[in-house]
């Protein structure tokens, strides 16, 4: 059986190596599109991809914490390559494209700049088999969309790796629309949208762990199907038995079934008297997804300093030690 984070995601990664495949055929960029809400498990599905991909050269990028600036991805990518490389690009256009404090602007067209950033990426992949990672397309700026979309297409041995969530949720939905709209029109493009777990996807799983898929309507029921959830839900218990416990709660008095203490959370704060605000809610939300505080600021508009706030007031409100079992505590609650 296919590892548990790939159940229900097996086609998709099929599709994946795929497009790696004929990227490498025919000496030209294919573009390959994840979209789905958070805590679908993009990040695992694209993370699985570049594995069976073995690319000689994986150029990633994502947007700013704040607000978006011109060629954010570009710049990210230069940022994680150490020091910079000897490119056929003009020092100072470099130096803007990444971002550089205190260089001059008004010296580069919008058009120069488009094709000195296609000119910088295919000398950073150096006509070697690659993979360019776009995470988080919805929040990124409009000059770095232009550039995304040029590159698909591009004669390079890649893949155009994309994760996004909806066009609806995006920074710029117009653009970010047009971007994916362009992406798809590439021959041999790949365009996946990841949905929530059935609940025959999550008997799966729960044969997978425990031999057994009895408690997969209920515990698909309680997770709403989102994989990070889950996931979550399933390392707190542990044993079929304490999952059992979580998903259906006796009615009456009963003798607790012991959790592992490697995976037993301190003891949490009912939910009725956390007493959470209505920003905490949406916070410990985002936590529930698997978001990052970047991720977080990101979504709800506010700065990475407001959501470390509201975490450290989490933690306090609900007697989470960590994170991870605040969003434990939110899991223990059924979704809707």
């Amino acid at each position: 059986m296919m590892p548990v984070p790939m159940v229900g995601r097996g086609d998709a990664l099929e599709e994946l190596r795929n497009a790696w495949e004929q990227a490498q055929l025919l000496g030209r960029c294919v573009p390959a599109v994840i979209t789905g809400l958070p805590g679908t498990g993009k990040s695992r599905l694209t993370a699985a991809a570049v594995q069976a991909m073995t690319p000689e050269v994986v150029l990633s990028g994502s947007a700013r914490l704040h607000s978006p600036a011109p060629y954010d991805w570009l710049a990210a990518v230069l940022a994680g390559r150490g020091p910079r490389p000897e490119l056929p690009v003009p020092p100072q256009a470099l130096a803007w494209l990444a971002q550089d404090p205190d260089v001059p602007r008004e010296r580069y067209t919008p058009d120069a700049l488009l094709r000195l950033a296609v000119t910088t990426v295919r000398a950073l992949a150096g006509g070697r088999p690659s993979v360019l990672m776009v995470e988080d397309l919805h929040a990124l700026d409009p000059a770095s969309l232009s550039l995304i979309a040029e590159l698909a297409g591009a004669p390079l041995p890649a893949v155009l790796l994309v994760t996004s969530r909806p066009p609806d949720e995006a920074v710029n939905p117009r653009l970010t629309v047009r971007t994916l709209e362009r992406l798809a029109g590439v021959p041999g493009a790949v365009r996946r949208h990841l949905a929530a777990l059935s609940a025959g996807e999550v008997g799966q799983i729960m044969q997978h762990l425990y031999g057994s898929s009895t408690l997969a309507a209920a515990a698909w029921q309680h997770t709403g199907g989102n994989p990070y959830r889950l996931t979550e839900l399933l390392a707190m218990a542990g044993t079929e038995q304490a999952l059992a416990q979580l998903v259906h709660p006796p009615a009456g008095p009963a003798v607790p079934v012991p959790v592992p203490a490697a995976r037993r959370p301190a003891a949490l704060t009912a939910p009725e008297q956390a007493a959470l605000t209505a920003r905490e809610r949406e916070v410990l939300g985002c936590l529930a997804e698997g978001m990052s505080n970047k991720h977080i600021a990101t979504a709800l508009g506010i700065s990475v300093r407001t959501v470390t706030v509201h975490v450290s007031n989490l933690l306090r409100k609900t007697g989470a030690s960590s994170r991870t079992e605040a969003a434990l505590w939110a899991v223990q609650r059924p979704a809707g």
